[in-house]
Parts: C-alpha cells; sequence; structure tokens
C-alpha cells in the first residue's frame, strides 16, 4: 500500500477491539498493534513474581528488567516475548486481565512502553487498539475509531468465548468483572479510557461480528479514499 495509515482504536474492554482490528489489518495489508497485549506482559510478569500489581512502586522497579518484545509472523500474527519466552497464551488468563489493568494505571508503566508503541507508527502502517491511543499514544493518528457496545453484549460474548474454552463462568459474574474493569479503566488518574474529541463513534451492541466488520472497513475505505 502506497498510503502510510495510522488508525487507533478505543473502547472499553471486550467491545471486540483486538478481534476486529486484526482482522481489518489482515484485510487492508497492514500490521495490527494490540497494545493491551504488551500491558498484560508487564502485568504477567508482576504477576509470577508475587508483584503487587497496584504498588506503583513495586511494579516501576521491575521495569528496567523486563525485555517484551513484539513478533509478527508472515502472515502478520503477533506473537509476545516476555525474556524470550513466548507468553501469548498465558497472558489471556482472566487473572491476568486485572493484572493488566492495575499496571497500566501506573505512569511509570505507560512511559516506559510509549515509546516501543510510537514508534511502530513511524515505521509501519498500523492499526492500533488500547485504552487510550487516539488520546495519548497516537494523538495525531489520521484515524481515531471509539469502539464499544453495552456491557451486558460484552459480557454474553465473554462468556460464549470462555465457554468454547472449557470454562463455565456464569453470565453474573462475566458481567461483573466486564463493570469493574470499565470502572477502573475509565476512574485511572493516568490517561483514562475515554472518547477521543475527534474519534468516530462505533457501537457494536447491535450487530454481529462480520456486521461490525463491515462497518469498520466502510469507516477506514472513506476516510483514507480506498477502493473496495
Amino acid at each position: 500500500m502506497d498510503k502510510h495509515l495510522v488508525i487507533a482504536i478505543d473502547g472499553p474492554s471486550g467491545a471486540g477491539k483486538s478481534s476486529l482490528a486484526r482482522r481489518a489489518a489482515a484485510r487492508f495489508g497492514i500490521i495490527y498493534v494490540d497494545t493491551g497485549a504488551i500491558y498484560r506482559c508487564v502485568g504477567l510478569a508482576a504477576w509470577r513474581l508475587g508483584i503487587d500489581t497496584k504498588d506503583a512502586e513495586a511494579v516501576a522497579a521491575l521495569l528496567p528488567s523486563l525485555d517484551i518484545r513484539m513478533v509478527y509472523s508472515e502472515a502478520g500474527e503477533q506473537r509476545m516475548y516476555l525474556g524470550g519466552e513466548d507468553v501469548s497464551s498465558d497472558i489471556r488468563l482472566p487473572e491476568i486481565s486485572i493484572c493488566a489493568s492495575n499496571v497500566s494505571a501506573h505512569a511509570a508503566v505507560r512511559a516506559f512502553l510509549l515509546e516501543m508503541q510510537r514508534k511502530m507508527a513511524r515505521e509501519h502502517s498500523v492499526i492500533m487498539d488500547g485504552r487510550d491511543i487516539g488520546t495519548v499514544v497516537l494523538p495525531d493518528a489520521e484515524l481515531k475509531i471509539y469502539l464499544t457496545a453495552s456491557a451486558e453484549a460484552r459480557a454474553q460474548r465473554r462468556m460464549l468465548e470462555l465457554q468454547a474454552k472449557g470454562i463455565d463462568s456464569p453470565f453474573e459474574e462475566v458481567l461483573r468483572d466486564i463493570e469493574l474493569r470499565d470502572w477502573q479503566d475509565s476512574h485511572r488518574a493516568e490517561a483514562p479510557l475515554r472518547r477521543a474529541d475527534d474519534a468516530v463513534l462505533l457501537d457494536t451492541t447491535d450487530y454481529d461480528f462480520d456486521e461490525s466488520f463491515a462497518l469498520l472497513c466502510g469507516i477506514i475505505r472513506e476516510r483514507f479514499g480506498l477502493a473496495e
């Protein structure tokens, strides 16, 4: 692709950001950067060492020793490595989600990872998703999208994902976790989750995955003048 595309997608947990962004990256031949996976690596490292992920000083002390790398396959799949170990599966454990949310609230962690994310956007056409991409990480992105859905819809989707993995979690429990993550992400002192003033709103509550993907692609094509 001749154009340099920089697309920032923000939104709450479980809205489908990662799945939709990954598929859009493949469709338009650009790199997908899952920034949440980077924070999950920090959370995993702290969790493995028994560090309280809410303790800003303890987490900050851990950062200099971390070796976090994003590796992309020829198909564009992002794999996360922590100290040379592929932790792409481990960082998706439910307990690591809360750890990731906790560490992402610390200013030292955000500063530590900021340049890694910006460097990717400078050097490649990217679609990057997270909580503060359009507001903090890539404030000059050509296209910003705020992708959301109701808490109930997100909990239902998450519950189905867990069931597919053989994990039986009651809807009320999954919903409670979603709402807790929403509150933490939107009330943290550092770069809270919010919609950028110039972000396009994409609410997927009433749409299935394919319909949401079609809407996302339409927004991208319109903004960058791309053909079908």
